[in-house]
Order: C-alpha cells, then sequence, then structure tokens
C-alpha cells in the first residue's frame, strides 16, 4: 500500500468527506480523489458509503482505519529516525502554541531558527486548543500550565511568573492596592468565563488568595493587555509579555513585594518525535532563546 495514499484515505475519514479534507489540508480535490480511487483498487473493496453529500467508512473502512494510522505512525517514526541518524533537519515542522506564547517567544526565536536550518518548512498553528498529534500530524506543542497525563513526552522549557498590571491612567482614578486583599475593590479582568482565585504569598511565605468574579473575560492574555492598556481594570499577565508594557510606561505592576502565581511551560511531542533531528533542534533553539 501507498503510504501517501493510506494517508489520503485517513484524512477523508477524519474529515467525513473528500471535499472536506482536501480543504483542510490544502490538496487538490481530484488528488485526493485519485489517492483514494488508487487505495480501494489495491485493497479490491469499497471504503466508503455515501450518506447525503457526505461519505462514511464502510465495513472494509472501520478495519482498515487504525490499521492505516498504525502504518503511518510507524512511516513517520522510520523517517524522524533516519533523520535523527544525519542530524540534519529537513521537512515541515509542524508546531501548536497559544497565540500570546507564539507572539512573545516563539515567533521571535523562529528567524534564527529558519536562517540555520533553510531546509525546515516551519508552520506554526497558533490555536489555543488540544491537538491530535497523529491525525494533525502536529510534530511539537507548547503547553503552558499543568500537563493531564498522557504518553506525550514533555521537556520543561521554563517558569512564567503571572503579574497583576494595570495602567496608570487606571489607578490614577482609583487608587494603587498595596496589599492582595484590596483587589477585591477594584475591576479585576479574567481568563475564564467562570469565578477563579489570584494566588500570592508574603514574605513570611503566607498565601493570600484573592476571588476573582466572573466579569470581563479575555482568555487570551494579548488580548488582555490590550483592555489593561486601555485603562478597565486590573488583570495578570505573564511576565514575557508584561515586561515590555512596564519599561514603556504602558502599564505598571502592582504588589511587588508579594511572590505571584507561577507556571510552567513544557513542549510535547510523541515518543517517536524524540528521534527527529527537526523537533530536538526547535526545541534546543527555544530553550537557548528563554535562557
Amino acid at each position: 500500500m501507498n503510504p501517501d495514499d493510506l494517508r489520503a484515505f485517513v484524512r477523508i475519514a477524519d474529515a467525513g468527506g473528500v471535499s472536506q479534507a482536501a480543504i483542510a489540508t490544502d490538496t487538490p480535490k481530484s488528488s485526493m480523489s485519485r489517492a483514494l480511487a488508487r487505495l480501494e483498487e489495491t485493497v479490491n473493496v469499497r471504503l466508503f458509503e455515501r450518506a447525503g453529500r457526505s461519505l462514511r467508512l464502510s465495513e472494509a473502512g472501520h478495519l482498515l482505519l487504525p490499521h492505516a494510522r498504525r502504518i503511518l505512525d510507524d512511516v513517520a517514526e522510520a523517517e524522524a529516525a533516519l533523520e535523527g541518524m544525519s542530524g540534519k533537519p529537513r521537512g515541515t515542522l509542524r508546531i501548536n502554541a497559544a497565540m500570546t506564547y507564539a507572539l512573545g517567544i516563539v515567533a521571535p526565536m523562529l528567524p534564527d531558527f529558519i536562517r540555520r536550518y533553510p531546509d525546515v518548512r516551519v508552520v506554526l498553528d497558533t490555536e489555543n486548543r488540544i491537538v491530535d498529534f497523529v491525525r494533525e500530524e502536529v510534530d511539537v506543542a507548547i503547553r503552558i500550565g499543568t500537563l493531564p497525563d498522557s504518553d506525550l513526552i514533555a521537556r520543561k522549557l521554563g517558569r512564567i511568573e503571572l503579574w497583576p498590571c494595570a495602567s496608570p491612567e487606571y489607578l490614577a482614578l482609583h487608587g494603587i492596592p498595596k496589599t492582595p486583599v484590596e483587589l477585591s475593590s477594584h475591576m479585576l479582568l479574567g481568563w475564564h468565563d467562570r469565578p477563579s482565585e489570584w494566588q500570592f504569598v508574603d514574605a513570611s511565605e503566607t498565601k493570600h488568595r484573592v476571588l476573582v468574579p466572573t466579569g470581563t473575560v479575555a482568555p487570551e492574555p494579548a488580548v488582555l493587555q490590550v483592555l489593561l492598556t486601555g485603562g478597565v481594570g486590573v488583570g495578570r499577565l505573564p511576565d514575557f509579555l508584561a515586561r515590555p508594557a512596564i519599561a514603556s510606561g504602558t502599564l505598571c505592576r502592582l504588589l511587588e513585594d508579594y511572590g505571584s502565581e507561577i507556571v510552567e511551560a513544557h513542549a510535547v511531542y510523541p515518543p517517536h518525535r524524540s528521534l527527529s533531528a527537526k523537533v530536538r533542534l526547535f526545541i534546543e533553539s527555544l530553550t537557548a532563546y528563554l535562557s
């Protein structure tokens, strides 16, 4: 079986149709159709049945699909091993990272990486979501915060402190909070559309918690920064995002005598990607940039 034909079959199965798969992968519909026809001719059985405007797997298609995924995973592992043996990165490197981390950390380090490794084609996806590494052919994802249990490999990139910030204009009107408890009288902007807590630690290691009600919500810190700069309240920003805004005077850091909550950043990837030179060198380059 041709791996490219198997790959087309899997993509059609995941997308629910030839047209949908072609659009999702930016592939001509005719190429996708020919690949499916070749595979069906090879196995001498229909793999899909038409259901209205979409396709559904036939009994044979259901039987083949898990084997196809396993074959493609083996091919990817073999390619990664050969690439790692040569030591020269090449091919497409698909990265997933939330927009704020992509803007603040990944994008600034990429120009040097691309210049050093011109045979690598970088595809950076900035949707903040859980990705399916196998189905979407993602090589590495950047994750902030606690990682769920999985069989993925996680490489720690660094620690990020969440700084409470507000604009000088807002503080001139509403005053500067000196303690965590004083935040309760301010307009607090959150990341989640549900009540949450901000945590602080003072010099005596005493913990302080501030309840953040469900008010204005901006799930993406880069968007939250725009709102804070506009003077609508107090919010927490990752230190790498807040630092340049504070240096320029557009935002002020609050409660500097208190330790703020810290989250960790990790690069996560499937086990077989550890053999890939492009993944290894990307993570090494990102770690060097952060340090």
